[in-house]
C-alpha cells in the first residue's frame, strides 16, 4: 500500500513539479514537498519577525493568572479573561444593519425605518465601548495575553475587525448624524475619515506583515477569515460615498473636498479588493484540493461576499455622485459625469455578479445543516452570516438606484428583512450560549 502512494506521489511529481499536501499530511506534523529536487531537503524554519509566537493558549495564560491570584472558583473576572478580538464581529454586524436600514429609508423616507436604524446605529455603539472596555480589561488581567492575540493563528486574523467596527460607526454617524446637526460634524467627519485612511492601510499591511512573520497557514486550514486583515480598506469607499452623500443633503454645510475624498476612497478600495480577491482564489484553490471547511470554519465562508459586496456599493454610490464629485472645471465634465456613471454600473453588476455567486457556494455550504443530526457549534464567526451579507444588501439597493429598478429594490429589502431574522437568531443564540456557560468560559480551568 505504501508502495503504491509513493508511486502515485512520485507520478504526482513527475508531472506537476510538485506534490499537493494532503490535510493527513500536515496532521503528521510533516512539511509539504516543495518540489522534486528539493524533496530530500527540508527548509529551515523562518525566523520571525517579533520573535517566536507564545507556546502558552490563552485558557493557560489565565488559569496561571488565577492561580497567582490565589483564586479557587470560576467568576466575572475569569470570564472577562476569556474575551477575544472576534466579538467585534458583533458590531460589525450591528453597524452592518443599521447601515442596510439606512439604505433602504432613503428611497421611502419612511420615520419608522429611520428610528430602528437609529436604535441599532445607538446600541452599536454601546456594543463598541462595551467591547473595548472587556478587551482592556482582559489584557491588564491576563499579563502577556496582548501580545499573544497577535501571535495566535486563530485570533489574531480578528484583530482588524475593531478597524471594521469603528468604520461603521463613523459611516452611520454620517447617515444618522450630519443631517441633524451643524456643520461642524460635517467637518469632524471628513478630518476622521482621512485618519481611517491612514489607519485602515497601516492596519491591514501592518497586520498581514506579523501574520507573514510570525505564523505559517497550511491550506488545509485555509478559509476566507485570511481576507480580515483586509477588510478596512474595504469600507472606505462605502464611507466616502456616505460622506459626501450627507454633505451635499445638508445645503448650509460648506462643500467639503469631495474630489479628494472620492479618488482616495476609489484607491483604497481597489487594493483592498484584489487582496482579498487574490486571497479569495487561494480559497477556491483549497475547495478543490481539500473539500468544505470543518463545522466550526464553515461561517467564516461567508466573508467572502463582502469583498465584492463593499465594492459595488461604494462605487456605484460614488458614480451616481460624480455631479458633485467632479468640479466644474474639469475638462469635458459633463462627458465624464455620465462616462463615469455607466462605468462605475457596469463594473458594479459585474462584481454584484461575482458577491451573488459566492453567496450560492456560502449558502449551500451549509446544506448539510438541515438535517437534525448535523450541528454546528455556536461561535463568535457566526456573526459572519450578518456582516458580509449586509454588504449584499447594500450592494443591490445601490445598483437599485443606479439602474432605477423597482425589482431590484423590492429584492434588496426582503434580502434586508431575512437579514435582520438572521441577526436576531445570531444574538439569542450568543445569549444562550452566554448563559449555558459555552461562552466566555475557561473550560479547561474546572479540572485546575
Amino acid at each position: 500500500m505504501s508502495r503504491a502512494l509513493t508511486n502515485q506521489v512520485d507520478v504526482e511529481a513527475a508531472l506537476n513539479g510538485y506534490v499537493t499536501p494532503t490535510e493527513d499530511y500536515f496532521n503528521r506534523s510533516g512539511s509539504p514537498a516543495l518540489s522534486v529536487s528539493h524533496r530530500e531537503k527540508r527548509r529551515p524554519s523562518p525566523t520571525p519577525l517579533f520573535g517566536q509566537p507564545n507556546p502558552e493558549s490563552l485558557a493557560r495564560m489565565i488559569s496561571n493568572a488565577r492561580k497567582h491570584k490565589g483564586a479557587k472558583n470560576i467568576g466575572i473576572r475569569d470570564r472577562i479573561c476569556c474575551h477575544q478580538w472576534t466579538w467585534f464581529t458583533m458590531t460589525m454586524a450591528t453597524g452592518g444593519v443599521a447601515n442596510v436600514l439606512y439604505s433602504i429609508w432613503v428611497p421611502y423616507q419612511a420615520d419608522w425605518l429611520w428610528y430602528i436604524g437609529l436604535i441599532f446605529f445607538l446600541f452599536n455603539i454601546c456594543l463598541f465601548v462595551m467591547n473595548c472596555v472587556l478587551i482592556t480589561m482582559r489584557f491588564i488581567m491576563v499579563p502577556g495575553s496582548f501580545m499573544h492575540s497577535f501571535l495566535d493563528q486563530t485570533e489574531s486574523l480578528f484583530i482588524p475587525s475593531v478597524v471594521v467596527s469603528a468604520a461603521t460607526i463613523l459611516i452611520n454617524t454620517c447617515e444618522y448624524g450630519i443631517p441633524r446637526t451643524g456643520p461642524w460634524l460635517s467637518h469632524a467627519m471628513e478630518w476622521l475619515f482621512w485618519i481611517y485612511i491612514i489607519v485602515s492601510v497601516l492596519a491591514s499591511a501592518g497586520m498581514y506583515l506579523i501574520l507573514w512573520s510570525t505564523q505559517i497557514f497550511p491550506i488545509h486550514t485555509m478559509t476566507p477569515v485570511w481576507v480580515f486583515p483586509g477588510y478596512p480598506l474595504l469600507l472606505s469607499a462605502p464611507f466616502a460615498s456616505q460622506l459626501i452623500a450627507a454633505n451635499e443633503v445638508v445645503s448650509e454645510n460648506p462643500p467639503i473636498n469631495r474630489l479628494a475624498i472620492g479618488m482616495c476612497a476609489i484607491a483604497v478600495q481597489g487594493t483592498g479588493f484584489l487582496i482579498s480577491f487574490m486571497i479569495c482564489a487561494a480559497f477556491i484553490y483549497r475547495l478543490m484540493t481539500q473539500k468544505l471547511p470543518r463545522d466550526e470554519q464553515r461561517p467564516g465562508v461567508f466573508i467572502s461576499i463582502g469583498p465584492s459586496g463593499f465594492t459595488v456599493a461604494g462605487i456605484v454610490s460614488l458614480g451616481q455622485q460624480s455631479q458633485v464629485v467632479i468640479p466644474d472645471s474639469f475638462q469635458g465634465s459633463t462627458h465624464s459625469i455620465i462616462i463615469l456613471r455607466l462605468l462605475s454600473t457596469i463594473i458594479g453588476i459585474w462584481l454584484w455578479g461575482l458577491s451573488i455567486w459566492f453567496f450560492l457556494v456560502s449558502a449551500g455550504s451549509l446544506l448539510k445543516y438541515v438535517r437534525p443530526e448535523r450541528k454546528m457549534p455556536f461561535q463568535m464567526t457566526w456573526w459572519s452570516f450578518v456582516f458580509p451579507n449586509t454588504a449584499l444588501v447594500t450592494a443591490t439597493l445601490a445598483l437599485a438606484t443606479a439602474l432605477g429598478s423597482n425589482g431590484l429594490r423590492i429584492c434588496g429589502c426582503v434580502m434586508a428583512a431575512i437579514l435582520i431574522f438572521v441577526w436576531a437568531l445570531v444574538l439569542v443564540r450568543m445569549l444562550r450560549c452566554l448563559w449555558n456557560r459555552e461562552l466566555l468560559w475557561p473550560k479547561s480551568l474546572v479540572n485546575d
